[in-house]
């Protein structure tokens, strides 16, 4: 890639932050050939702030109902946005205690990070889980952040047809379409 003048870099770089904000200073530094520094300076003058702050950001601007340190508990991984009723955002750091055999994280984490964020997108305090359709796309390192998002596509009276998304950075590396059932009312 040629060289691009500051101005046009920078025009660049907000809007490949747009269509993608989790991507590492290190990345965006090889995408437009420059050094990691340049890459700071670019995001301090333009008032872009860093990975883990970009994600915060978005977090409490679509933050609503509880907030996220009273419901934490509730899934693995960091919670990072939930707006009850539509979507979800956490955010899980691999660990090499999470590995399997083989030098990969175990996929039970990987559901187990989906099926708790697609439990708390509903805002019910119990459901059930009726059907689990799952996808393990790409194995996973451990040392990764794994972003994951929930996402409620259609409501049937008391279920919930729910998709999460797992990404590491760019790449979908897992993915579950979940049926959930709200049974608070029944219990």
């Amino acid at each position: 890639m040629a060289r691009l003048k500051k101005q046009d870099r920078q025009q660049q770089l907000i809007e490949k932050l747009n269509i993608t904000p989790f991507l590492t200073d290190e990345e965006l530094a090889t995408h437009f050939g420059v050094s990691v520094p340049t890459i700071r300076l670019d995001r301090l003058e333009l008032g872009i702030p860093e990975l883990r702050e970009r994600i915060r950001a978005m977090a409490t601007g679509h933050a609503q109902g509880d907030s996220p340190e009273s419901i934490q508990h509730e899934i693995l991984g960091e919670l990072i946005d939930v707006i009850e009723g539509k979507q979800a955002l956490s955010m899980l750091h691999t660990t090499s205690d999470m590995e399997d055999r083989f030098g990969f994280v175990d996929p039970q984490y990987l559901y187990a990070q989906a099926n708790s964020l697609a439990k708390l997108v509903m805002g019910t305090t119990v459901c059930s889980t009726e059907v689990g359709n799952i996808k393990y796309k790409t194995p996973v390192s451990a040392g990764t952040n794994l972003v994951a998002k929930a996402e409620i596509v259609r409501r049937r009276g008391d279920k919930f047809f729910i998709w999460v998304i797992i990404r590491d950075k760019i790449k979908e590396v897992f993915r579950a379409k979940f049926i959930m059932e709200s049974i608070e009312n029944k219990v």
